[in-house]
């Protein structure tokens, strides 16, 4: 769905009685086996509802030839630090003390044992960013 068609599935949601929407961006598919994340529709989407980053799925990489959903982990402090220069209301990142181990979407999980060093640098721009 397009940033600007969110706007309906917020109508949606409200007009069935709960005014607590939010909606998450995914990233969009570029070409047949990457996903990439349009910023553009951040601000857009927030005039609409609290908009969260999914930050681990859209770096998967669905349709490898390995019949396997590949992904670009070393990308996750990227786009979160994107997602927050960009004002986005929440971050989802799924982690995995053995992301190889994982059941599903093991390749594009960040290591747990990462997750609190990249919070606490999360924060410390979202501060920063708060100043201006």
């Amino acid at each position: 769905m397009s940033p600007e068609s969110m706007k309906h599935a917020v109508t949606k949601v409200k007009d069935a009685g709960n005014p607590n929407a939010m909606i998450t961006d995914r990233g969009t598919m570029f070409g047949y086996q990457d996903m990439i994340v349009d910023f553009r529709g951040i601000p857009t989407m927030k005039k609409f509802a609290p908009t969260v980053l999914d930050v681990t799925h859209s770096l998967q990489q669905p349709n490898q030839s390995s019949g396997v959903t590949g992904g670009r982990p070393e990308m996750i402090e990227t786009i979160a630090r994107a997602g927050i220069v960009n004002a986005v209301d929440g971050l989802f990142i799924e982690t995995h003390f053995s992301p190889k181990d994982a059941k599903s979407d093991g390749a594009n999980m960040l290591d747990l044992q990462h997750l609190e060093g990249l919070l606490t640098r999360l924060v410390a721009i979202r501060k920063t960013i708060r100043s201006f």
